[in-house]
């Protein structure tokens, strides 16, 4: 199989990550790197290799014809605008999160996605992670029953000692707790429990310390979710926490419970009910993109072209309702209000 050429746009941390985990696929080669600052060649071909070409204009990056596939890395606010303009030159997209900064924006440019008609997968690798693939098979193979309540919340603290700090303290760059880091706990609820939201009520708050007063928005969430199936889920989103990252995942179910990685299977016989058993995948415990698993992602979504296959897993449809159940998160939160949400 023919490997798909990949253009970058943005050259950062997380574009760093990306480079690396396309070219370990096997089925991908980054061939041009789009930058709105001007990148030092021989610094990137140490980094990453000779032979890759650099733009400072990302129109002529979309009209290079070995560029199949462009992964978009840069800030929030640049993703909508770029991904459409990505779209229209049919160009495949991979895209980092959030899709945008408001459900509108996220609205037009899934519209814009599909009537151009290319592939798109958005960067909520976590579902991609053993952790949430061993979790996703636990719970369809029944093994703790009927899954009636579960939590998965996002504990990291993003303050001036974090690369993304100076921009993500700003609505018009961070937009929200929920928005700018949560948002990976809420989507692994969603896989968890399904995404038949039926309404949402969000509260928020914020740290007194001092590092997290530069924030525009609440840097704490707590959302309260019932669903159409009767199932109740609850995600927090802290990122002015003072303690080690920590992504917290409770499901409780009819027949035993999972706790992060240790499980309790209520009807198994000679098994100690008063401890829990562990599991041997790895935890979603790290901030750094360089411990995440694009790898795995980005394989499944060159072989979903390859096959001219939906992308499983964190496809547009995917994607899309997760945003939507984060907006009317925030929605709530900002009027003390639940929002309701259409079937989807």
């Amino acid at each position: 199989m023919k490997k798909f050429g990949v253009g970058i746009i943005g050259y950062g941390w997380a574009a760093t990550a990306h480079i690396e985990a396309i070219r370990h696929t096997g089925l991908a080669e980054v061939k041009a790197i789009y930058s709105s600052r001007e990148l030092d060649r021989s610094s990137v071909e140490a980094a990453h290799g000779p032979g890759i070409r650099l733009y400072s204009d990302l129109s002529e990056l979309l009209r290079d014809p070995d560029i199949d596939v462009v992964d978009i890395t840069s800030h929030p606010w640049k993703h909508r605008e770029q991904a459409e303009a990505a779209a229209r030159a049919k160009k495949h997209i991979i895209l980092e999160k959030p899709m945008a900064l408001s459900w509108e924006d996220c609205q037009s440019l899934a519209s814009v996605i599909q009537s151009c008609g290319v592939g798109f997968t958005l960067c909520f690798e976590c579902r991609f992670s053993s952790q949430f693939l061993a979790t996703r098979s636990l719970i369809d193979e029944g093994l703790i029953g009927d899954v009636h309540y579960g939590e998965v919340d996002y504990y990291h603290g993003i303050g001036p000692w974090y690369g993304q700090f100076s921009w993500n303290v700003k609505r018009s760059g961070g937009g929200s707790s929920l928005l700018s880091a949560g948002c990976h706990a809420l989507d692994g609820l969603l896989l968890c429990l399904g995404d038949d939201v039926h309404s949402v009520h969000s509260f928020s708050t914020r740290s007194s310390n001092a590092h997290f007063a530069e924030y525009e928005y609440d840097t704490t969430s707590v959302t309260i979710l019932k669903f159409h199936s009767g199932k109740v889920g609850k995600t927090a989103s802290v990122i002015d926490c003072l303690q080690p990252y920590y992504f917290h995942t409770h499901l409780v179910g009819s027949m035993g419970s999972l706790l992060d990685n240790k499980v309790h299977f209520h009807g198994v016989p000679g098994l100690n009910k008063a401890k829990w058993s562990e599991l041997s995948f790895g935890l979603v415990d790290s901030g750094d993109v360089s411990d995440h698993p694009y790898q795995s992602q980005f394989t499944q979504f060159f072989e979903s072209l390859a096959n001219g296959g939906p992308m499983p897993l964190t496809g547009l449809k995917e994607s899309l309702r997760t945003h939507q159940v984060l907006f009317a998160a925030d929605q709530s939160a900002a009027t003390g209000k639940p929002v309701n949400l259409p079937q989807n």
